[in-house]
């Protein structure tokens, strides 16, 4: 049993299925990085993070972890993958079909033939990102080395709630979910006279529901403000009862604010923006109870790689 499970490692390492198809004790010229505020590594991670190394399969601390949070990078704590898009790939490393946006970013590995995966901020290595595979929905697999990973328990991590309605969710998810201190974002349905309603029942325009998205925000990392400024700029809130080609009531601008001080936010920039010559209708509302969309409807534009078609970034503040 000992001699298939080597025998399978072995497979796996040169085969290229996992993090890396290279020797994991080979050592490679080090990438230049502006340590300042970063992490102090041991040598171990400096192998693997600085000069590209890969850790043994199996061996990982994350590889069969599944508390609830989100992975950091090990040297310069950016926010990079959530614990509800890790999944177990049967590979030996830490799998993740989606990166928090922006966090991660892709490159041609040295072999030509893979694209690795690195932080963003420090470009400290992760592994490399896997595609066709059908895993998952998204068809993607990050495969990650543990010790690129921290990682922080949502108990632990500061959290407030923003919900925003501005016509189809799958556009005002794409941009809402796309800014340092996302947590959690998810389409739904808000504003409506009946209890947990459907996609269908919604589009009927009977319900009173409007599409909205509830974004799960760290406010140490990003203000209320800065969301809504974001939400203005991603839609027309001139527009009343719909979003470009999307029409009824469904679609219509609204904030739904869950503290007073998101409204006086809200009402600031809406007076902001009325200054500028741009008739706002966007109404501001107390928040109900937020229903979350059916699956089908969560992370739809990253899971088919289509870009929005009524959502357009215009700058206005």
């Amino acid at each position: 049993m000992l001699f298939k499970k080597t025998a399978y490692i072995l497979l796996l390492i040169i085969l290229g299925t996992g993090c890396s198809a290279q020797d994991t004790h080979l050592t490679k010229t080090p990438i230049k990085v502006d340590s300042t505020n970063y992490k102090k590594l041991s040598d171990e991670e400096t192998r693997v993070i600085i000069n590209k190394g890969t850790e043994y399969p199996y061996s990982g601390t994350y590889n069969d972890f599944k508390d609830d949070g989100v992975f950091n990078c090990k040297q310069c704590n950016t926010p990079l993958f959530k614990s509800s898009s890790k999944f177990n790939s049967k590979s030996g490393w830490p799998s993740f079909d989606n990166a928090i946006a922006g966090n991660v970013k892709e490159l041609l590995d040295s072999d030509g033939r893979r694209s690795e995966i690195i932080c963003n901020t420090c470009n400290g290595h992760l592994g490399h990102v896997f595609r066709g595979e059908n895993f998952t929905e998204s068809n993607k697999r990050h495969c990650v080395n543990s010790i690129s990973l921290s990682f922080e328990p949502t108990s632990k991590i500061k959290q407030d709630t923003a919900i925003f309605a501005s016509g189809c969710f799958w556009g005002t998810e794409y941009h809402l979910q796309k800014f340092d201190g996302d947590i959690d974002s998810k389409p739904g349905y808000i504003g409506g006279s009946i209890k947990n309603p459907s996609y269908k029942q919604v589009c009927s325009g009977t319900t009173g529901h409007a599409e909205a998205v509830r974004v799960i925000y760290n406010p140490d990392l990003v203000s209320y403000e800065t969301i809504a400024k974001l939400y203005f700029e991603t839609h027309d809130p001139s527009q009343v009862d719909r979003q470009g080609p999307d029409i009824g009531t469904q679609y219509r601008t609204e904030i739904f604010y869950t503290s007073p001080e998101q409204k006086e936010t809200s009402e600031k920039l809406i007076n902001i923006l009325k200054e500028k010559g741009i008739d706002v209708v966007t109404k501001v509302t107390p928040a109900s109870t937020f229903w979350v969309a059916e699956e089908y409807h969560q992370n739809y534009y990253l899971k088919t790689g289509k870009q929005p078609y009524c959502h357009i970034y215009s700058k206005k503040f």
